[in-house]
C-alpha cells in the first residue's frame, strides 16, 4: 500500500470536519515540542540534571529519571543518546530521552502504515495533555495526538490516565505526528453496529454467541461484536431459571434474534427458541391419567417440581404428596434428585402447564380405614386439630371428627377445653361416610347413656318426678334423676302451667332411643283408676268398674 508523500494525508471520510479547528490544536502541540530526533553526548550529570550537547549555544538539561531503571543509569558521561527538545527554561533547552523514544517509533509507524482508512479502531492510553488536546500511546509506546474537538466535550476533563478507542483521521510524515478521533472510533463502531444488528434482524437464522456476562434476569450473549439479552425465561422450555446454574461467562451458545427494542436499541435473543419445542414433541402422546417415571428438580413450600427428561417440567402440589393432610414443608416427604413416579392429573399443551399426583399412586387410607373398621369399633386415636366445632382425630393415615356434643354426656365443655393437640384418646366409631369420606367418632358412647339407664329401671305408666329445667313453645323439658332430661308435649300438660324450676311429675309414656317423653295429663288418669281399684274391692260389677272400662 502507498505511503505518505510529503505532508499530509487525511481520511476522506471526514470531509465535513473542520481542520482548521485541529490544525490549531495541532499547532499548539507543535509549538510546544520540537518534532525532530537529535543525536546528543552527555557532558556532565549533576544531582539530578544531565547536560547534553546537541550542538546547540548551550547544553541542553534531560531529568536524570530520563534514563533510570531499577535505579541504575542507563547511560554515562560521554555515552551518545537520541534526545527531543521538548521545551526551554533559562536559556536552555529541555530535552527528552523517552520522547525522542516514542518519535521514532512514531516514524517507524508512519513509514509502515498501510493504507489508515482500513484500519479498524484501537485502544490507546492518555498520558498528557496540553491547550490543544491530548498525547497518548498505544500497546507499542507509539505516540498519537488527540485534538479536543475529536472528543465528547463532556469527557475532556476526565480522559487522563484512561484507555479510550481512536482511528486514525491523518498522518503527517513531514513533522511526524498521527492524528487520531475518538468521535471517528465511536461514530464507525455504531454505523457498525447498526449494520449488524439489521443485518441479524432481518436473517432468521440461529446465532453462535459468547455468554459475555451472567446476571440475575439473565443473561448477556455477545453474537458476532453486538450484545444481546438472553431474558431467563427464554433459557428453557421449563419455566424461567437462573441462568448461573446452567452456564459460565465465555460459554458458547446457540441463540435465535426473537426481537429489537427500536428506541432502546436492545436485541432480544433466545436460547429455547433455537431449539425445539418439546411440547410440540409430546403432543397427542401423554394424556390425564398416564404414569410417568419423573425426577425431583426443585422443591419449594408450597409443592415440588419434576424433571421429565426432555426439557419439560410438571407440577406437583403439596397437597398432591400425600393423602396426610397435615404437610407441613414437602422436603419431609422428598428430596432433589429423587425418582419417583407419579400420575398427570392435566395437561395443557397451550400453556405449557403440566400437573402431577403422587397420592394417586399410592394407597388410599379412607378405603384402608372403611376396610379394617366398622361402625361401633372402639379405637385409639391422637388429636391432631382443634376447631370451635370439635376436634380431628388421627387414626392411622386417615383423620376423624370428634364433636363436641360427642365428649360427654354430662359435661358440656368443647373440645378446646378438654384436649391438647398431641393427646391420645380412646374413640368409638360412629359414622363412616363412604360418598363423602367422614369419620364421626365419639367418646361418649364408650359408656351407656344415663337415658338408655334411666329406660331400664322405671317402667311405661311410672310416675316420674323432675324438675322444669326449659319451657319451648312446643312444651317443656323436665330435669330427671342423673342429668337425663324429659320432654312433655303440650298437648300433655292438660291444665298445668308450669315455670321454670318447678318441680312437676309425669307418667312415663314413651322411651325409645334415648328420647324420654312424660304426660302430666296421664298422671291424672293414673291416679283415679288407682282410687277407683281401691274404691272396688270385691267382684261385683259396679259403676266404678264402667267407669274404669271407659277410661281404659
Amino acid at each position: 500500500m502507498a505511503k505518505a508523500n510529503g505532508a499530509h494525508k487525511k481520511n476522506e471520510e471526514l470531509d465535513n470536519v473542520d481542520f482548521a479547528t485541529m490544525l490549531d490544536e495541532f499547532e499548539s502541540e507543535k509549538n510546544s515540542e520540537s518534532f525532530s530526533v537529535i543525536d546528543g553526548k552527555i557532558v556532565k550529570i549533576e544531582a539530578d540534571e544531565v547536560f547534553v550537547d546537541i550542538q546547540d549555544k548551550s547544553e541542553g538539561i534531560l531529568n536524570i529519571n530520563e534514563i533510570m531503571k531499577d535505579d541504575k543509569l542507563l547511560f554515562n558521561v560521554d555515552d551518545m543518546i537520541k534526545v527531543t527538545v521538548i521545551g526551554n527554561s533559562k536559556g536552555r533547552k529541555l530535552l527528552s530521552y523517552k520522547k525522542a523514544l516514542r518519535k521514532e517509533k512514531v516514524l517507524d509507524f508512519i513509514n509502515n502504515c498501510k493504507e489508515f482508512e482500513q484500519l479498524e479502531a484501537f485502544e490507546v492510553k492518555v498520558i498528557g495533555k496540553n491547550r490543544g488536546g491530548f498525547v497518548a500511546v498505544n500497546n507499542d509506546d507509539v505516540e498519537f495526538f488527540l485534538p479536543k474537538s475529536q472528543c465528547n466535550p463532556k469527557e475532556v476533563n476526565n480522559l487522563l490516565n484512561k484507555k479510550v478507542k481512536v482511528k486514525i483521521i491523518s498522518i503527517d510524515e513531514e513533522n511526524q505526528s498521527i492524528l487520531v478521533s475518538k468521535k471517528k472510533a465511536f461514530d464507525d463502531e455504531r454505523k457498525k453496529r447498526k449494520e449488524l444488528i439489521e443485518k441479524l434482524i432481518k436473517d432468521d437464522e440461529l446465532k453462535k454467541g459468547t455468554v459475555r456476562k451472567l446476571t440475575s434476569y439473565g443473561m448477556f450473549v455477545d453474537i458476532g461484536g453486538v450484545d444481546g439479552l438472553v431474558h431467563y425465561s427464554e433459557i428453557s422450555y421449563k419455566g424461567p431459571v437462573n441462568p448461573s446454574t446452567l452456564y459460565k461467562e465465555g460459554e458458547e451458545v446457540v441463540v435465535k434474534v426473537i426481537g429489537f427494542d427500536t428506541e432502546k436499541k436492545h436485541i432480544s435473543l433466545s436460547i429455547k427458541a433455537a431449539s425445539v419445542d418439546p411440547w410440540i414433541e409430546i403432543k397427542d402422546s401423554l394424556e390425564v391419567g398416564d404414569v410417568l417415571k419423573v425426577v425431583v428438580s426443585n422443591i419449594e413450600n408450597y409443592g415440588v417440581f419434576v424433571d421429565l427428561g426432555n426439557d419439560i417440567e410438571g407440577f406437583l402440589h403439596i397437597s398432591e404428596i400425600s393423602w396426610d393432610k397435615n404437610i407441613k414443608n414437602p422436603k419431609d416427604y422428598l428430596k432433589e434428585g429423587e425418582e419417583i413416579d407419579v400420575e398427570i392429573i392435566e395437561i395443557d399443551y397451550d400453556k405449557r402447564r403440566l400437573r402431577v399426583s403422587l397420592k394417586n399412586l399410592l394407597p388410599k387410607p379412607f378405603k384402608e380405614f372403611s376396610d379394617n373398621f366398622n361402625v361401633g369399633d372402639v379405637v385409639e386415636g391422637e388429636i391432631s386439630t382443634i376447631t370451635n366445632f370439635g376436634a380431628f382425630v388421627k387414626i392411622g393415615n386417615i383423620e376423624g371428627l370428634l364433636h363436641n356434643d360427642d365428649i360427654s354426656w354430662n359435661e358440656n365443655e368443647p373440645c378446646k377445653k378438654v384436649y391438647n393437640v398431641g393427646d391420645k384418646v380412646k374413640v368409638k366409631i360412629r359414622k363412616i361416610d363412604d360418598e363423602n369420606q367422614k369419620i364421626s367418632l365419639s367418646v361418649k358412647h364408650l359408656e351407656e347413656s344415663p337415658s338408655s339407664i334411666f329406660i331400664k329401671n322405671h317402667k311405661l305408666g311410672e310416675i316420674i318426678k323432675g324438675v322444669v329445667s326449659d319451657i319451648k313453645d312446643f312444651g317443656i323439658f323436665v330435669k330427671l334423676d342423673n342429668n337425663v332430661e324429659a320432654l312433655i308435649k303440650n298437648e300433655d300438660l292438660g291444665e298445668t302451667v308450669p315455670n321454670k324450676g318447678d318441680e312437676i311429675e309425669g307418667a312415663l309414656i314413651f322411651a325409645r332411643n334415648g328420647k324420654i317423653r312424660l304426660s302430666v295429663k296421664k298422671v291424672n288418669l293414673i291416679k283415679t283408676r288407682e282410687n277407683l281399684e281401691k274404691f272396688n274391692t270385691d267382684d261385683k260389677v259396679t259403676i266404678g268398674d264402667v267407669i274404669k272400662d271407659q277410661l281404659q
